[in-house]
């Protein structure tokens, strides 16, 4: 998909105080941002921000971390954080690939992604957000009890997810190639892919993954 350049995107990123700017600094520290002890959880490839900004508004117990690495798209999820009053949520601007320098072993409660980049190439595989190399980086800073939960309107991305799963040593929870016509659809919150894949009768695939913990 091509993004429409956003003027001055980086220079209003650069001055919003959402958006952690020394992330690798907070590593171990996220909880001392947030003020409190609440769980945390991430948005990777968060986009303009509708889905995560209705989770920190329904949950306010829960801290909420979001990342997006385009300038242009993390400015519209500034807008909508401008007019939250909450203090649950913030942002950053970077590449998936690094999360395991900017928290700590067991620093993140849940990880969300949604509508990921599909990299429909096979040279790009381990660039997919649910590849088992990205499954390895979750495994280094979610809780043993966290979760990974993954939507996506891509039927080969989610059949190749299906496969990562088990190959990266995880295991599925529950999974549905149809979330809107299935038992798992109470309380689903949609962002503005799946508002508009929903409205053009398109079927959504979630998954939840999980890894067994030793008592």
């Amino acid at each position: 998909m091509r993004l429409r350049n956003v003027k001055g995107s980086r220079e209003t990123i650069a001055a919003n105080p959402y958006v952690i700017k020394d992330a690798e600094e907070k590593k171990g520290k996220w909880r001392e941002l947030f003020d409190n002890d609440h769980p945390i959880h991430l948005e990777i490839g968060m986009g303009k921000g509708k889905f995560l900004m209705q989770l920190a508004q329904d949950n306010p117990d829960i801290n909420y971390i979001g990342i997006e690495k385009y300038s242009s798209v993390l400015v519209r999820a500034l807008e909508k954080r401008e007019e939250y009053e909450g203090d649950n949520v913030y942002f950053l601007r970077m590449d998936a690939e690094d999360i395991p320098n900017i928290f700590a072993e067991e620093e993140i409660d849940q990880i969300y992604l949604n509508f990921s980049d599909p990299w429909p190439k096979d040279r790009h595989a381990k660039r997919r957000l649910t590849s088992k190399e990205f499954f390895e980086r979750y495994n280094q800073i979610l809780k043993k009890d966290g979760v990974v939960i993954f939507k996506t309107d891509n039927r080969d991305l989610f059949d190749f997810s299906l496969e990562q799963v088990p190959l990266a040593g995880w295991k599925l929870k529950n999974h549905t190639f149809d979330l809107h016509n299935s038992e798992y659809v109470e309380g689903n919150v949609m962002t503005e892919y799946e508002t508009r894949f929903v409205n053009e009768g398109k079927p959504i695939c979630r998954l939840v993954a999980y890894r067994e913990t030793s008592e």
